[in-house]
């Protein structure tokens, strides 16, 4: 949850990816965004311990659940997703960042 990945921020060490495209902004603080499709070929910007935290987020949950399926299926132990995404974001009272 939205409340979650907040706490996550204050306590824990983890790499925030945005997996959404097109490209409809940041929750602050995102490592990196790279396009749910496109994984495979940008693993070098992940953590190469596949044991590290990784938290990931599209507009609204779809793209990172199929985002987090290939992960684990790469032998990633640690994935989350925020539930409902920048929506759930922005619904909480929180601004995206858009460049």
């Amino acid at each position: 949850s939205v409340e979650q990945l907040i706490d996550l921020m204050k306590t824990i060490d983890f790499t925030l990816v945005n997996v959404h495209i097109p490209y409809a902004g940041d929750i602050p603080n995102t490592d990196v965004s790279i396009a749910y499709i496109d994984l495979d070929p940008n693993l070098d910007l992940l953590p190469s311990d596949i044991d590290a935290p990784v938290v990931l987020y599209c507009r609204s949950g779809n793209m990172s659940t199929q985002a987090a399926k290939a992960l684990v299926g790469l032998g990633y132990t640690n994935v989350m997703e925020v539930d409902g995404g920048m929506n759930a974001w922005q619904e909480a009272g929180y601004d995206l960042l858009i460049e």
